[in-house]
């Protein structure tokens, strides 16, 4: 089959589009034909090193350069190359490796990209396509537990959009409780994660206040957000301290520790990403006199990725296909991610043979 296999860290010369083998199908596990994968921050960041420790920038910033000097970059460990990367996944059983599994062949899946390895009452986790092989190839093997059918008219394409940012976003508003008496500030929210989290906190009730670039304003208007305002009216003092409930932050950057300041006295702020810079300063005071709960996610619970499959189907939420690139194009598509012009998320195609 075809894949793209990335081969180090460092530069688009890591990504190499090859044959390799098809994955085996072992006891427990299933083959799917992938028909659509999504670009997350996530692939670029970890071909980069940009989760070593010792790197300080914010992920816009980080050069291939940077990554000669980093020894360890994954997620839970060092990452393991070549990989094949890839987190998001919309594919299609073509075989099992259990009889119990039958009634999955032929069927369009989702593929929960946040493996909870040591069972729910465990934090260890195992990513999909950054711990183990993923989307970006004609096929891959997961586990049977970790794909879920889906029923809808959305397209391929469509659902390739939603495994990891939207699972993401909906962890951080279990994780915060948010509810329909929340305002709930969003940073970034124009990316994948932000843009998701605008309309999962309005699938909730809740107030929802977005921050974006000027540029991007009216396209996150139109996700439903009852307020959108530019970084720069946020860090300015245009909303009054202790106003908001909730902040969901995937930014972090110099700008992280003033979010203390809008929430209010025993408010939440959760946080999954750190894009503007990982290295921040807070107020400790801020913190413990208000009784605010500081939340980091990266471990979905159990009820998200069952919960977003059902909003899919209700049609309570909707995709945000910014565009599509054959597999073999990754390199332009992935320099087309960084470039940071679209709402929403781009996604790949495998060749569709057979």
């Amino acid at each position: 089959m075809k894949a793209v296999v990335t081969t180090g860290m460092g530069g688009y010369e890591h990504l190499q589009y090859q044959d390799v083998p098809v994955p085996e199908v072992l006891p427990g596990t299933v083959l799917l034909k992938v028909l659509s994968a999504g670009i997350n921050a996530t692939d670029i960041n970890t071909r980069l090193g940009w989760y070593d420790a010792s790197v300080t920038k914010g992920t816009h910033a980080v050069s291939t350069n940077d990554s000669k000097a980093i020894t360890e970059g994954g997620w839970n460990k060092k990452t393991s190359f070549p990989l094949i990367q890839g987190t998001d996944c919309c594919g299609l059983v073509v075989s099992v490796g259990s009889p119990e599994d039958e009634v999955l062949l032929a069927r369009r899946v989702l593929v929960r990209p946040c493996m909870r390895t040591s069972g729910w009452g465990s934090l260890e986790t195992a990513w999909l396509g950054s711990d183990c092989n993923g989307a970006f190839a004609e096929y891959v093997c997961v586990s049977s537990g970790e794909v879920f059918p889906i029923d809808c008219n959305w397209s391929d394409v469509e659902l390739g959009t939603i495994p990891c940012s939207y699972g993401t976003a909906e962890n951080m508003l279990h994780r915060s409780s948010v509810s329909g008496n929340d305002v709930v500030l969003v940073r970034g929210a124009s990316g994948g994660v932000g843009s998701a989290v605008v309309q999962l906190a309005k699938r909730r009730g809740a107030k929802v206040i977005a921050v974006t670039s000027c540029a991007k304003q009216k396209d996150v208007a139109a996700l439903g957000a009852d307020r959108v305002l530019t970084r720069e009216e946020v860090v300015s003092g245009v909303l009054p301290d202790t106003s908001v409930d909730v902040v969901v932050d995937t930014v972090a950057g110099p700008a992280f520790g003033e979010m203390l300041n809008l929430l209010k006295r025993g408010g939440r702020l959760v946080t999954s990403g750190a894009i503007a810079g990982a290295q921040v300063s807070i107020d400790l005071r801020r913190l413990y006199l208000k009784d605010l709960k500081l939340i980091g996610c990266t471990a979905w619970d159990e009820p998200v990725f069952s919960n977003l499959i059902s909003y899919i189907e209700h049609g309570e939420i909707r995709p945000l296909l910014a565009g599509v690139h054959p597999l073999e194009h990754i390199v332009e598509a992935q320099r087309a991610f960084s470039r940071k012009q679209h709402i929403g998320k781009l996604v790949l195609v495998p060749p569709q043979v057979g």
